[in-house]
């Protein structure tokens, strides 16, 4: 069982050391000064496995850290006493863990690799590897629910019980979901649930926020179901070690297409996903245009797949729209949070840069306009000259803009409304401020999509993201954004500062595309 699991380990770090090298060529200023011998050199091959080894361990316990950190955080926040509010939230969340995190039904590149490539028996190497998924789970939950659960108030005995409940209920599932692939005849896909596992998600999230109410779960509910689940945790434990299908499942689950290289686009998820697409196109031959030329061709598309680019836009408008109403309406039956909601308003500002990078449609419809169009005109050089690019792009960013301001105008009409009805403010000048930013926030995402995707375009002929760059500049995007959410600062301050900023950086956005994009808005290998 060892030497399987040694195999698999360094099979796993074979193929991410080799990806951490290829991530490095992808960034152009160093591309060019290390050449592809760097594969077979021994002392970056050093270098890479160590980087590696580094993200494994990171890897194994950060996400348990801030699990637990946002549960204690919750717990905190919430009415009730903290340990109990800390087990309530652990019971409820770890049952949405068990649904949606098996390991096992995780399809992974390192599966197929041990699996199909190398031969290894498809029920050793499953367990073996199912064994350091929960012993990396024992060791963080056990280290980081003692810390974070006695500063939440918990005892000892509930943070004790932490790691012992959440392995007994993967175990349940995962068992329960292997007999289920027998049954049905048929492998489940984690990273594809079904309609019905995310309704119970959602309301067992809902569930897992009742003390927000001031209903709560006693803490001792915790060291009890963990007791009770032992039982069915031994006999599932014993299913899945028994389990002797787990090659056809993993037949099934991990296609040779979505794993090998040389594959033709019809045998791929993105050409899936675009036969999915073209079926929302709409083919009335009745719609045109009376613009010319590019303008045209631009608007002509527009039309015929505006099904696909505004509906989530419209749906998310929807929402705001709800949300809104129904806060108005609380803040009238509930007048003593007029207080509080006023003091959010003028200081929380900078939260809603995270909530404007979450609502952006900018980078879907990028995708679409790649998948659907750009995907065949790329292949000639006309279509890349510069005059046609910043024709397209200016024609381009107008619609996306005024998607995008669907959600946004809404939000920004809102917030205004919201801080009139809470008690206004001494500086009538704070409402303007709301509206500008958010519109400006919208505007600015809307220009950082369309001028990345052109400065990076990032997909090849079989629609997969092969640009490290525009990875991590989303990456950094995303940070930069969070971190608005830690940042209390006046909404006056706040709300010119990034106006401004959204002013300047739209106006770089259209240099930076004339000059640059002719040469990088390209289809990639």
């Amino acid at each position: 069982m060892f030497k399987t699991f040694a195999l698999s380990f360094r099979l796993r770090n074979s193929y991410k050391t080799n990806g951490i090298i290829w991530a490095l060529k992808g960034i152009p200023l160093i591309r060019n000064i290390l050449p592809s011998s760097l594969y077979a050199s021994r002392g970056l091959k050093i270098f890479a496995n160590i980087l590696s080894g580094i993200e494994e361990f990171f890897m194994a316990f950060l996400g348990k850290l801030i699990y637990l950190l946002i549960v204690m955080a919750a717990a905190l926040s919430m009415p009730a006493a903290p340990g109990s509010c800390f087990a309530h939230i652990l019971i409820f969340t770890t049952v949405i863990g068990g649904l949606l995190n098996t390991q096992i039904f995780e399809p992974g590149r390192d599966k197929f690799y041990a699996v199909f490539l190398m031969r290894m028996d498809a029920r050793r190497y499953v367990l073996t590897e199912y064994l350091y998924f929960m012993l990396k789970m024992l060791i963080g939950l056990t280290i980081f629910s003692l810390f974070f659960g006695s500063r939440a108030g918990a005892a000892v005995m509930t943070c004790l019980a932490v790691p012992v409940f959440v392995i007994c209920v993967k175990l349940c599932f995962t068992a329960y979901t292997l007999k289920s692939c027998l049954k049905t005849d048929s492998a489940y896909n984690e990273n594809k649930p079904k309609p019905p596992v995310w309704i119970l998600a959602a309301v067992l999230l809902a569930l897992a926020a009742v003390p927000y109410a001031g209903y709560v779960l006693p803490e001792a509910a915790l060291p009890v179901l963990a007791a009770i689940m032992l039982i069915p945790a031994v006999f599932s434990g014993r299913y899945i070690s028994g389990f002797s299908s787990y090659r056809r499942i993993y037949k099934e689950l991990l296609h040779v297409q979505d794993f090998t290289a040389g594959k033709s686009i019809t045998g791929t998820t993105g050409a899936a996903q675009q036969l999915a697409l073209q079926k929302k196109i709409s083919a009335d031959m009745s719609r045109t245009s009376s613009k010319s030329g590019y303008k045209y061709f631009n608007e002509l598309f527009m039309k015929r797949h505006a099904k696909i680019l505004t509906r989530l836009a419209k749906r998310i408008t929807a929402v705001t729209v709800i949300f809104f109403t129904a806060a108005a309406a609380a803040l009238r039956i509930f007048p003593s949070a007029n207080t509080d909601v006023n003091e959010i308003l003028m200081t929380y500002l900078p939260y809603f840069l995270f909530v404007m990078y979450i609502l952006n449609c900018g980078r879907t419809i990028t995708q679409a306009m790649f998948m659907n169009c750009d995907h065949s005109m790329l292949a000639y050089r006309f279509y890349r000259q510069p005059k046609v690019i910043l024709t397209l792009f200016i024609e381009r960013l107008k619609y996306v803009i005024l998607i995008n301001l669907m959600p946004a105008s809404v939000i920004a009409l809102g917030l205004p409304m919201l801080l009139y009805l809470t008690g206004g403010t001494a500086e009538p000048l704070n409402y303007a401020v709301l509206f500008i930013s958010i519109m400006t926030m919208s505007v600015f995402f809307s220009v950082h999509s369309m001028v990345l995707y052109y400065l990076f375009q990032p997909y090849n002929v079989n629609l997969e993201s092969r640009s490290v760059v525009y990875s991590i500049v989303n990456w950094v995007t995303y940070i930069i954004c969070w971190l608005g959410i830690q940042v209390h600062l006046p909404t006056l301050w706040f709300g010119s500062a990034v106006s401004a900023f959204c002013i300047i950086y739209a106006a770089a956005a259209f240099v930076l595309a004339y000059r640059l994009a002719p040469r990088t808005f390209k289809l990639r290998a």
